[in-house]
């Protein structure tokens, strides 16, 4: 099964770009990363711009709208991601429980359709 591993955190809650602290954070994602590969789970992930450099789209009345920012307004903004398989929801939580942001944030899992 897969598995969608959205980051969430508040701006400002990781650790100052650049600081000790913040190379130890990224170690964190590295570590996972190549755990993922390690275990034949890794499929993606990334890291995402900051949410004021979103742009939301919408379809309506057959008119395209764009709006700057992300779509809701929200005190933890996505992040990344991660999407990876696991053959239970129990394996997938112990994978997100490795993302070094859930310290301070939230990681929300959810299966992947199979169409």
């Amino acid at each position: 099964m897969q598995f969608m591993a959205l980051i969430y955190s508040a701006p400002g809650t990781e650790p100052p770009y650049g600081s000790p602290e913040f190379a130890a954070f990224m170690e964190g994602y590295f570590a996972l990363s190549a755990k993922l590969k390690a275990d034949g789970a890794f499929i993606a992930g990334e890291g995402l711009q900051p949410a004021e450099t979103a742009t939301s789209v919408r379809l309506r009345g057959g008119k395209v709208e764009t709006m700057d920012g992300p779509f809701a307004e929200t005190k933890e903004h996505l992040g990344g991601f991660y999407l990876f398989h696991a053959d239970s929801l129990d394996a997938a939580i112990a994978y997100a429980a490795m993302v070094p942001s859930v310290a301070w944030g939230t990681v929300e899992l959810r299966p992947v359709m199979e169409y």
